[in-house]
C-alpha cells in the first residue's frame, strides 16, 4: 500500500498474451515438423547448388528452378513431380509450376505440422492401400485428395 492507496494490478494485454501463445505455437509446430524440414534442407541445397532459387514464402522455404526439373525428369515416371513438399521446404521444378501449386502445397505443409515425421510412414501407408485396392496411389491418396479439397484454387501439384 501506497500512502493508504492499494495499487490495482493492471492485466495482461489479451493482444499480447495471445500474440505470445500464437508465436508459442508456431515455434512448436516449426519445431514438430523439424525433421521433415532437415530432409528438405537437403534436397533444397542441392538445388541451389544446381542453380534453383530460395524464398520464404508464408513461412516456407521454396525452393525452384535450377537443375531441379531435368533431375525430376530421369526419376521413374511414378516418382516424378511438379513440387513436392517436405515439412516447411517446398521443391519445385520451376516458379511457374511453384506458383501455380502454391495452395495445394500449403496443404501439405499444415499436415507436416500435425502429423510431424509420421507424415512419412503415413503418406507411404496411404499410397499403398490404394496400390492394393486397385486405385491411384497418388490421386487417392487421403492427403493428396485432403490437399486437393482443401487448397484455395484446386490446383494441381503433379
Amino acid at each position: 500500500m501506497l500512502g493508504g492507496y492499494k495499487r490495482a494490478r493492471r492485466p495482461a494485454s489479451p493482444a499480447f498474451s495471445t500474440s505470445c501463445q500464437e508465436n508459442c505455437l508456431r515455434a512448436l509446430l516449426y519445431l514438430w515438423a523439424a525433421p521433415a524440414s532437415a530432409v528438405g534442407l537437403v534436397f533444397a541445397l542441392a538445388a541451389r547448388a544446381t542453380g534453383a532459387q530460395m524464398a520464404l514464402v508464408q513461412g516456407t522455404l521454396e525452393v525452384a528452378g535450377g537443375r531441379v526439373g531435368p533431375a525430376v525428369d530421369r526419376l521413374p515416371r511414378c516418382l516424378q513431380f511438379h513440387a513436392i513438399t517436405f515439412g516447411h521446404v517446398i521443391i519445385a521444378t520451376d516458379e511457374r509450376l511453384l506458383a501455380a501449386c502454391r495452395a495445394h502445397e500449403q496443404v501439405h505443409v499444415r499436415q507436416y505440422e500435425r502429423w510431424g515425421v509420421f507424415f512419412f510412414p503415413l503418406y507411404l501407408g496411404s499410397s499403398l492401400v490404394q496400390l492394393v485396392l486397385g486405385r491411384d496411389p497418388y490421386r487417392d491418396n487421403h492427403f493428396e485428395r485432403q490437399a486437393y479439397r482443401d487448397s484455395e484454387d484446386g490446383s494441381r501439384s503433379r
